[in-house]
């Protein structure tokens, strides 16, 4: 009998391993913040003991849920300015909302907010872009969650550094610091290359070749966007990118509502990690994304929420469902992403788009244990016929009970372990009524 830190027993195990193999009356054996097997109850109990046992009797086991698009502290402008297409709503409202709350005070407190609603909703792991990225990345790791953290260049000034100068030297600072963590992946997030000169995002692709560093951007997130490149440059935004180099297979792509044909044959060629968020995209009439396709031809895709400012939350169950409805009506085919592919974009295609398949994303032997695990009784969850469409089409974010990251339990049984729920939600209040006083009315968009 070998010890080990901690087994998940009993349930239903949703793998997502390269069989999807789903196990009755499992159990997964957990050491050293990593998986060290999964298989029956019966054969992981005669092999294992631990300190510390979870029982998941009647329950669902999955792997963690990855959030793969965010702008975590934005959870303090929820609702501030909605029913609004995405120039508007970021130049008339966001932007002025930013420049005069965002502190370093104000990122912590909407991180704790965003760390205590994903981790409720089974979320796992995150790829976030806002600016004090490194207090982001502190409060994330005090949580025990994972995050690829991106900080913010932008070529105007913003609340944590007024020159391109300062970001770049903030940005290297902060991948120095945190690279190698076993909970945070430290990353470079140009804002957009609408914001960002070519000069700048040549140097940005030149820093990720240099220290590691994932690239976190949007890209063709609204026709306006590609209509604009294309008289200021002469191509659409993927093809401007690719033609100064800009693109790797360390970039995280969002939204990428937008590109052609041809486009996506680049990004496939160069390894570009796609996030679709649906549920963002729908809202500020983006558009829809050609996920379909970009699965059929086999890019890595996941899903995102993008901040709670324009979605309104960081729900990944509602992004599931969402994707699967939405694409069934744009294409008018019923049949396009099925339950079960809609279950990937949150799973292991997920943790593909962030270039993290290899650690994350399934539940097997030698990745994170990082898992969550699934109430399957709730009234509008019977009677279960099939595992992938109950999970997709009818479970909910409060079904989730208990959430394990990298083996460390944060929430058992809903009760958060890691982070103070009243605390943070006095202190969201409280911004909540800075920001109204800041701005007053905004033209009736905040209204008591």
């Amino acid at each position: 009998m070998k010890r080990v830190d901690l087994l998940v027993l009993n349930g239903t195990l949703v793998t997502m391993d390269n069989d999807h193999r789903v196990i009755q009356d499992a159990g997964v054996a957990v050491a050293g913040g990593r998986i060290v097997a999964v298989g029956s109850r019966a054969d992981i109990l005669a092999r294992y003991t631990a300190g510390q046992t979870v029982d998941a009797s009647g329950r669902i086991i999955i792997p963690g849920l990855i959030n793969g698009h965010t702008h975590i502290p934005m959870t303090l402008f929820r609702g501030l300015a909605d029913d609004l297409d995405l120039q508007d709503w970021l130049t008339k409202y966001i932007f002025p909302a930013e420049a005069k709350n965002v502190t370093e005070e104000f990122v912590r407190a909407g991180t704790r907010l965003g760390l205590a609603e994903m981790i409720r909703g089974g979320t796992t792991t995150y790829c976030d872009m806002y600016y004090f990225e490194d207090a982001i990345a502190d409060e994330t790791a005090r949580a025990g969650v994972r995050g690829v953290l991106g900080e913010t260049i932008i070529d105007f000034p913003v609340a944590d550094n007024k020159t391109n100068a300062e970001a770049m030297a903030y940005a290297e600072k902060f991948v120095q610091k945190w690279k190698g963590h076993e909970l945070i992946i430290p990353a470079i997030a140009p804002h957009a290359p609408y914001t960002v000169s070519e000069e700048h995002l040549k140097a940005i692709r030149a820093f990720s070749d240099r220290t590691g560093a994932p690239i976190v951007t949007h890209i063709s997130e609204t026709k306006r966007e590609v209509a604009d490149s294309v008289k200021a440059k002469g191509a659409s935004p993927v093809d401007y990118l690719a033609r100064i180099g800009f693109l790797s297979d360390r970039v995280i792509a969002a939204h990428m509502v937008w590109p052609s044909a041809e486009e996506i044959g680049i990004l496939k060629r160069v390894g570009v990690g796609v996030v679709h968020n649906p549920q963002s995209n729908m809202k500020l009439a983006s558009g829809v994304a050609p996920v379909p396709k970009m699965l059929q031809e086999g890019l890595r895709v996941g899903l995102g929420t993008d901040g709670a400012a324009s979605n309104n939350d960081l729900d990944i169950w509602e992004e599931m469902d969402t994707a699967a409805k939405l694409h069934k009506v744009f294409s008018g085919d019923p049949k396009v992403i099925s339950a079960e592919q809609a279950f990937e974009l949150a799973t292991i295609r997920g943790a593909q788009a962030l270039h993290l398949e290899k650690e994350i994303g399934s539940i097997e032997k030698g990745k994170r244990a990082d898992l969550v695990i699934v109430e399957c009784d709730s009234l509008n969850q019977i009677p279960l016929y099939n595992v992938y469409s109950d999970l997709v089409y009818a479970t909910k974010a409060s079904d989730v009970l208990t959430v394990i990251i990298n083996g460390r339990i944060v929430m058992r049984d809903r009760r958060l372990l890691t982070l103070d729920e009243a605390a943070i939600k006095r202190s969201a209040r409280v911004f909540r009524d800075q920001v109204m006083k800041s701005l007053g009315s905004l033209g009736g968009q905040t209204k008591q």
